[in-house]
């Protein structure tokens, strides 16, 4: 006898053997994902046409390694690049020390935090740095980061600030003394110009202060720079501090007629017809000299090749510095040149800044030049010195 409960229970199984015979294992339905709608390419900044579609990833283009690799004729050149010049030396090495001082703390170095930027700041302080120092430090850690990533900056600032008004208390910055005209003298003195180098530092001392040149840009001349004339020496400088960008700049050295010893064009015509004798007529115009006078051997020297680095222009003005006797002649470097020169053209009421390749408005030329010059000129004892002499002549 069947009961209604064993029909209900039949009717189950048979429902269950049905489906389970619909669904065989080797022919199982592919599953299909949702369909993932493509990532839209739209920032604060983009703008719209009417009726222009969203930009996504689908629509962007397609790179494939031809689009990321550069010719070795290229890559020698980003290599070239890669290796000059201080300011770029000194970034990568202040980058280097800010990372291995983040590994020390367990902290991520790039992109850091806000916080680990001001910590880094109060670690420089604690070391008792240099304020421009530690500035620049701050500046080669904020520059070396993604643009969307920089670290906030007002609080570090502050602690600088706050830092640099003690600091100022304890310390003065230290200058190299500027070469005045009588010292640059003293200092061609001693050169042998029946030599090589004496000929050689000749130039260097009397073109670089009157073309008020920076070391790096004495260091990078060249052959294409130099036009000497009658009435003075046109020097192109190709770049330098203020022009990153090398879009080059024309400088005048006025010749001097009064001796032909310190005459800057009798000092190039000089060194040129020198290097000509020596096999030279192209490429840097300074170069390595042995003690005979005769060229040093540069195969070495991977970096620069020919060119001599502006710490080598720092060794031979102090070393003429010390052959002319002059006062704290290891203070002497090859900026005095450039100071000396800028100071003295403010004192004579020129102002350096286009001869020195000062920005427009520069404050560096008118606190340590300009103002200087004025300052001195209207001291109130050029008053009592006129009335003394005034005083002396009515008598």
């Amino acid at each position: 006898m069947t009961t209604a409960h064993d029909t209900e229970d039949a009717d189950l199984e048979v429902v269950e053997v049905v489906d389970a015979e619909l669904v065989d294992d080797d022919r199982l339905p592919a599953v299909v994902a949702p369909a993932t709608p493509a990532k839209p390419l739209v920032d604060q900044h983009t703008i719209l046409y009417p009726g222009q579609a969203l930009p996504t990833e689908d629509s962007g283009p397609r790179y494939t390694r031809r689009d990321y690799e550069v010719s070795e004729e290229t890559a020698r050149r980003l290599e070239e690049e890669s290796a000059p010049d201080n300011t770029d030396r000194n970034y990568r090495n202040q980058r280097r020390l800010f990372a291995e001082w983040c590994a020390s703390m367990g902290r991520v170095a790039r992109p850091c935090t806000t916080a680990t930027y001001v910590e880094y700041c109060a670690h420089l302080i604690a070391r008792e740095m240099a304020p421009n120092t530690i500035s620049t430090y701050l500046s080669a850690v904020r520059t070396w980061m993604p643009d969307d990533k920089k670290p906030g900056t007002s609080q570090a600032r502050g602690l600088l600030r706050e830092y640099r008004k003690n600091w100022s208390k304890r310390n003065r910055v230290k200058k190299a003394p500027p070469i005045t005209a009588a010292m640059a003298r003293k200092m061609v003195d001693t050169c042998d110009l029946r030599h090589p180098i004496g000929l050689r530092d000749r130039f260097v001392i009397l073109v670089g202060r009157k073309a008020l040149n920076r070391r790096s840009e004495l260091a990078h001349l060249t052959f294409d720079d130099l036009t000497v004339e009658d009435g003075g020496v046109a020097e192109w400088v190709a770049f330098s501090k203020t022009d990153q960008d090398a879009e080059g700049e024309d400088t005048w050295v006025p010749a001097d007629a009064e001796d032909p010893r310190y005459d800057p064009v009798e000092a190039t015509r000089d060194w040129l017809n020198c290097l000509h004798r020596l096999g030279v007529d192209s490429g840097p115009v300074l170069r390595a000299l042995t003690v005979a006078g005769t060229l040093q051997n540069r195969d070495t020297a991977t970096v620069r090749g020919d060119f001599v680095t502006g710490d080598a222009v720092n060794d031979w003005i102090r070393g003429r510095a010390y052959k002319a006797r002059l006062k704290d002649w290891h203070k002497i470097t090859a900026h005095g040149l450039r100071r000396g020169g800028a100071q003295e053209i403010a004192d004579a009421g020129g102002d350096p800044t286009k001869q020195g390749r000062w920005k427009e408005g520069s404050a560096t030329v008118k606190k340590e030049y300009l103002d200087r010059a004025q300052t001195r000129a209207e001291n109130p004892w050029h008053k009592v010195a006129e009335k003394r002499r005034t005083e002396a002549a009515q008598q």
